[in-house]
């Protein structure tokens, strides 16, 4: 059982996120720590205060005591405020802003430990933003174009001279978009993507996959057998191939170290993957990134590691 933590953790995510259950009991298990969890679709339907004197802040929110108790926070999947809708769509707009910056001001003024800060997380979700920051950081990154502009795309999909795959630009918790190979088919309907700016990125053929999940500094690497199932293409949601711990080659492994700084996150699940001529191919970080049916797979303590950055600043795990 480890040292009592003299402060809170504070874990903000959907109330039925099996991710954010599965922290709570690393941290009842490791540190004898309740968290604190919060979704904050609970509010405004229930209330939130802050109060500022000459003695400080004080802050409730959604029935929650102890926040100013909190040290560190996993910004763990966190919901817009859920505000009923109205008669005017203007009136639901400026309650909506009204909510939200309340509820964002309460929580980003904690004086706490983020994983990860609001600010960067945001910005790291834009895939854009990862794929500059990687190339510039070292990693190589597969030749890429994002546009809306039908005429480009066509272009570079002719000019590439090998397979090229198509993937969503933004991040949302719509029904989870694949990538996949453009066929011919597909060419003939580069015009929607007018509207839907859209990432088209040569295909690296596989020897294998590799799931990273980075925690603040230390990388817990998951090899994945890609070639041996369906999904070769996007091997993301194929559980059913071979899953064992690895490890990352040193050059890598900086080249991750410099993104992950430059991006401010302390904590992302890396997408790589190694092509048939060896190379390590940066492909996309999530900052808030599905990460059990790895330790599932491999044994690996990504929980506790997880757990003790949030409890000391640090995810060594004895042992490991």
């Amino acid at each position: 059982m480890g040292t009592r933590y003299p402060g809170r953790v504070l874990i903000v995510s959907e109330a039925d996120d099996l991710h954010a259950a599965a922290m709570e009991a690393a941290l009842r298990e490791h540190h004898a720590d309740g968290p604190l969890r919060l979704d904050l679709r609970d509010f405004p339907r229930e209330s939130g205060t802050v109060r500022i004197d000459r003695s400080g802040a004080t802050r409730s929110l959604a029935g929650i005591s102890g926040l100013d108790e909190v040290t560190a926070v996993w910004w763990r999947r966190p919901h817009p405020s859920d505000v009923p809708v109205g008669v005017r769509s203007d009136d639901d707009a400026y309650r909506q802003a009204e909510c939200d910056g309340f509820v964002q001001g309460l929580l980003w003024s904690l004086p706490a430990r983020w994983v990860n800060e609001p600010g960067h997380d945001r910005i790291a979700h834009r895939k854009i933003v990862q794929l500059d920051t990687a190339l510039r950081a070292g990693c190589a990154v597969p030749e890429t174009v994002i546009t809306n502009d039908p005429d480009e795309a066509r272009a570079f999909a002719e000019s590439c001279g090998t397979p090229v795959v198509f993937k969503r630009t933004g991040t949302s918790r719509a029904e989870f978009s694949e990538t996949r190979l453009l066929e011919s088919a597909d060419m003939d309907r580069l015009g929607g993507i007018r509207w839907s700016p859209t990432i088209f990125q040569r295909y690296i053929e596989p020897e294998c996959d590799l799931r990273v999940v980075w925690v603040e500094g230390h990388e817990w690497v998951v090899r994945i057998d890609s070639r041996a199932g369906a999904g070769q293409v996007d091997s993301r949601l194929d559980t059913s191939v071979g899953f064992s711990p690895s490890r990352l080659p040193a050059a890598v492994s900086k080249s991750l170290a410099t993104l992950m700084g430059a991006l401010g996150l302390s904590f992302g699940v890396v997408d790589l993957r190694v092509g048939l001529d060896g190379q390590h191919y940066f492909l996309e970080v999530n900052p808030q990134g599905q990460f059990a049916y790895l330790e599932i797979k491999t044994g690996l303590p990504i929980f506790a590691s997880l757990a003790n950055l949030l409890i000391h600043g640090d995810g060594t795990v004895a042992g490991w």
